[in-house]
């Protein structure tokens, strides 16, 4: 799956990889040094765990890059952080999942 790029649409807050055609994404909002990551859209031809894993990873790698923290507001989002420890670094003080 690393052939795919990650895109930041500023202008609609989100994530992005286009795959076939279809677009999956994550939405965002930013606020004083935080990005609150709201919700993800994956569309079903392109769907699947491995897929959704390798897009949250890279999108979380890209904010660390930015040493930005992370909220997951999103329920997959947040399910993600908690089986992968190694990104709670992320996540601010006091957010706890």
């Amino acid at each position: 799956m690393n052939d795919y790029n990650l895109t930041n649409n500023n202008f609609l807050r989100q994530f992005e990889v286009e795959i076939d055609g279809q677009l999956a994404r994550i939405e965002y909002a930013e606020q004083e040094r935080k990005i609150f990551l709201t919700k993800i859209s994956i569309p079903k031809k392109i769907e699947s765990s491995n897929f959704k894993d390798w897009f949250i990873k890279k999108v979380l790698d890209y904010v660390s890059e930015k040493n930005i923290k992370v909220v997951p507001t999103s329920p997959e989002i947040a399910r993600f952080l908690r089986k992968n420890k190694n990104y709670k670094k992320l996540l601010p003080v006091g957010i706890k999942l």
